[in-house]
């Protein structure tokens, strides 16, 4: 495995690195993604292969601006064409109805694909080195389905070290914005309107300022979209996330039962509560919050704790992709608490 800073040579290296059927990972200004040639099956197959990702969970296709939209997709509304205008390069995801050449690899065996281009100076560079800037790359985030997705290219070497069929990562530094794109599915407009996904950085707010239509809540036949299952983002340490004046009472009885907690918090810790086993402040603005969350749920993870414990940041507005990330990181874990205390009552 290749790790490369950004560089023309390194971005000319990766885009042949594509064409030839191997996998690059790279930036992106929401997270690093694990990219492949989108209209090679093979290729993304190999994603699947090195991820662990289920064969019927959608990629999302990252394209250069110039790149031409109908090659990627058919049937499309002007809703999609201004919300690109809007908001590309930049992290939104549109579902559209897929193009009959277009390789169903990457839809996860539907008829819709979702698609994006990305703010970030390398993937932009990369997306207009391969393929002349007319490819696609199908990119998941870079890292084993299901864990924290990662902000860092260290964090794709520590996911990917032992996988001999990463052949480069390009190094952009931290993204920026930290947590995966806003999802908005197109593909129903007739009978659904525009539906919401999954929430990131672009609100449902601000899609509507464009096209003048709220996006709904996901209904059950919805397509599948990257990043929607229940359980998802988690580090291997079980997550709980609490109100403060909860987490505080919840973090005290845990010190008094000799558990070692890692934390995540917002405001001031008392006292008598500072010295707890490892914590991370986080900025209590929901921008920065998300830049910072999953290297803070990584580095807590690596701890040596018997939890994390998450500060629960307030609800909807801005917060709505973070509380969304959060809420599928802490999945599986309720009752974590109840259970460590609970088990040291019975020693």
């Amino acid at each position: 495995m290749d790790t490369q800073q950004f560089d023309p040579a390194a971005i000319d290296a990766a885009a042949r690195a594509l064409e030839a059927g191997q996998l690059v990972a790279f930036p992106t200004e929401t997270v690093y993604g694990l990219g492949a040639d989108a209209e090679n099956p093979a290729a993304v197959a190999a994603i699947y292969a090195a991820k662990g990702r289920p064969q019927d969970h959608p990629v999302i296709v990252h394209l250069a601006p110039e790149a031409p939209l109908d090659y990627w997709a058919c049937d499309i509304p002007p809703q999609a064409q201004a919300l690109a205008d809007a908001f590309w390069p930049g992290p939104l995801t549109m579902i559209l109805k897929r193009a009959p050449n277009i390789p169903d690899a990457v839809s996860g065996g539907q008829d819709t694909v979702g698609l994006r281009c990305p703010a970030h100076p390398v993937a932009l560079a990369l997306l207009r080195a391969f393929k002349g800037g007319r490819g696609g790359i199908a990119a998941p985030s870079a890292n084993k389905f299901g864990h924290v997705s990662p902000t860092l290219a260290e964090h794709v070497r520590e996911e990917f070290e032992r996988e001999a069929s990463v052949a480069m990562i390009l190094d952009g530094g931290a993204s920026q914005v930290g947590i995966e794109s806003t999802i908005v599915d197109l593909s129903r407009l007739a009978s659904h309107g525009p539906v919401l996904l999954r929430p990131g950085q672009v609100s449902a707010e601000a899609i509507a300022a464009v096209i003048d239509q709220l996006p709904a809540a996901p209904d059950a036949a919805a397509p599948r979209a990257s990043g929607t299952l229940e359980s998802h983002y988690a580090p291997h340490t079980p997550v709980a996330m609490q109100q403060r004046e909860v987490l505080l009472e919840t973090l005290a009885a845990l010190h008094g039962a000799g558990r070692k907690v890692a934390l995540i918090h917002m405001g001031d810790l008392p006292t008598h509560l500072a010295a707890t086993h490892a914590a991370l402040r986080l900025p209590a603005a929901p921008d920065g919050f998300a830049h910072a969350l999953y290297a803070a749920l990584r580095a807590m993870d690596g701890q040596g704790a018997d939890v994390i414990l998450v500060e629960a940041p307030p609800q909807g507005g801005d917060w709505l992709g973070v509380n969304d990330r959060l809420r599928r990181a802490a999945h599986g874990s309720t009752g974590i608490v109840h259970g460590l205390l609970n088990s040291h009552a019975k020693v």
